[in-house]
């Protein structure tokens, strides 16, 4: 497939342009509990991670369907990436804050596109180091499927740590 830089461009632009509709979702939706399983239902550090996560599943998801019969390593590479960019959000978000006291908001956005960037450019130097056999792919997909139900779960019944800590309202998950 010789076309992996025009995927992975036009991957980064869905991820950030959902992920971007997810942070919203959920309230212009009148908090309906259903959108809250895979959109922010507030301002925490895990809900960001949330919406970055789910739009870059899904869009593995679909690019397995074109990417399979080439690439041995699809799951192998795609979960390096997602896992990237989505752990990389908090640690971004918590350095420079740890750093500066404090992040206005274009910071978070510009944390977000940045984590969603280095996902995806590290995927595409990966496909583009060419096909190596993944004997992990599986455990790499029930890594993936773990997440997402841990995204949902932590939605509903957070842990009372910093992570899950909503900034401006002091609260945890739907709370």
């Amino acid at each position: 497939m010789k076309n992996i830089p025009l995927w992975q461009f036009a991957g980064f632009v869905i991820t950030v342009f959902l992920g971007t509709l997810l942070h919203f979702l959920y309230g212009w939706t009148g908090e309906n509990i259903s959108v809250a399983h895979f959109s922010a239902v507030n301002e925490s550090t895990w809900e960001h991670m949330k919406i970055l996560f789910f739009p870059a599943f899904l869009l593995a998801i679909v690019q397995n369907k074109f990417f399979k019969e080439n690439y041995e390593n699809f799951w192998c590479v795609k979960g390096v990436g997602i896992l990237t960019s989505t752990l990389l959000v908090p640690v971004l978000f918590y350095t420079y804050n740890g750093a500066f006291g404090s992040s206005p908001d274009w910071v978070n956005i510009a944390i977000f596109f940045v984590s969603a960037g280095v996902g995806v450019w590290l995927e595409a130097r990966l496909f583009k180091k060419g096909n190596r056999p993944c004997k992990l792919a599986k455990a790499v997909l029930i890594l993936l499927i773990l997440m997402a139900v841990c995204f949902v779960i932590f939605t509903f019944a957070p842990p009372m740590l910093p992570l899950f800590l909503d900034p401006l309202t002091g609260g945890y998950g739907l709370g």
